[in-house]
């Protein structure tokens, strides 16, 4: 595969999974390219022409020559200067690895990761959340993760992948949709009265049950094992990052009873707890590596040789 063809793999999967539906996606490009038409001509050359084809901002080939040849690859959660100078360091070695591919954004994708928020307006409202209250709510959060992303230093570790002349991509929300879509079904196919119910479908999953061997998988964090689950609803999963911590309101009122998330801060965790809401953690590296297995393992049977590093618990479900 070339390093072109890893990545549109990646768009077609991330939209296939994507819980507004292939539909939806179209029309948010076809809106993306009037919107490049819209704009006066001296604007025009600032616009991310691809995102007339591919949705996801927060994932990007960052560095490289999409033509390039991969035969092995790196990969992992968290890709900074030092996973860089490794692979580097590796390659020294002799490993030979053409390709490196972070899952959390770096470059522009992380300095659009607002971008992808809106796919969480659609999810609120999937779970029987009035739109117009998950849009309000929605907005001033993504105002908010815009400020703060803005003053990060975007391109550090892709300055160190151009200096060393190694091709790296980053694939973040796509990687989410794949797990939550994965995850939901799990869940879904399950007959769940109780909260420890859950956890233990959860649990069944070996992503989930290696996160819980490092001390870093799913836990109770809100309610008890014994606690009825109510309706349960995978939230946090995915669209940039977490998003109101009003909407936990708007959730109960829904009727929603139990709340997956990959992980929760501590003013998202009280107003959960306020709202009565049971909150299953599954554990945020555990959740990220689940949808990234997925995808590695469609490359693995196109020929590509998988090198896992940067904590993704590598898990393959291709049949030998």
């Amino acid at each position: 595969m070339t390093v072109q063809e890893i990545y549109d793999l990646a768009i077609q999967m991330g939209i296939k999974a994507d819980p507004r539906g292939e539909t939806k996606k179209k029309e948010l490009l076809d809106q993306n390219k009037k919107d490049y038409q819209d704009l006066p001509e001296k604007e025009k050359k600032y616009f991310d022409k691809e995102s007339f084809k591919n949705p996801f901002a927060d994932s990007r080939i960052l560095y490289g020559d999409p033509k390039t040849k991969v035969s092995k690859l790196i990969t992992g959660i968290d890709i900074d200067t030092g996973e860089v100078v490794l692979t580097d360091r590796l390659n020294e070695k002799g490993e030979k690895i053409d390709l490196i591919i972070g899952h959390h954004p770096h470059g522009a994708a992380l300095a659009a990761l607002d971008e992808v928020m809106g796919v969480q307006v659609d999810l609120m409202e999937s779970f029987g959340v009035p739109v117009t209250a998950a849009e309000f709510l929605m907005d001033e959060r993504i105002s908010q993760v815009r400020r703060g992303i803005a003053p990060a230093n975007h391109f550090q570790s892709v300055d160190a992948a151009r200096l060393l002349n190694i091709p790296f991509i980053v694939i973040h929300t796509i990687w989410d949709n794949i797990g939550f879509n994965f995850l939901s079904k799990h869940l879904n196919s399950k007959k769940l009265q109780t909260v420890g119910d859950v956890l233990d479908a959860i649990e069944e999953l070996p992503e989930f049950e290696e996160g819980k061997k490092r001390k870093a998988g799913p836990k109770i964090t809100i309610g008890s094992r014994k606690n009825r689950s109510g309706k349960v609803a995978v939230t946090g999963f995915t669209g940039g990052t977490s998003g109101s911590k009003e909407i936990y309101e708007k959730m109960a009122q829904s009727g929603i009873g139990t709340i997956v998330e990959m992980h929760m801060n501590e003013e998202h965790f009280k107003e959960a707890k306020k709202h009565h809401l049971n909150v299953i953690i599954s554990g945020h590296i555990a959740s990220d590596s689940l949808g990234a297995n997925l995808f590695l393992d469609e490359l693995e049977k196109r020929g590509v040789e998988i090198v896992p590093f940067s904590g993704l618990i590598r898990v393959r479900r291709n049949k030998k």
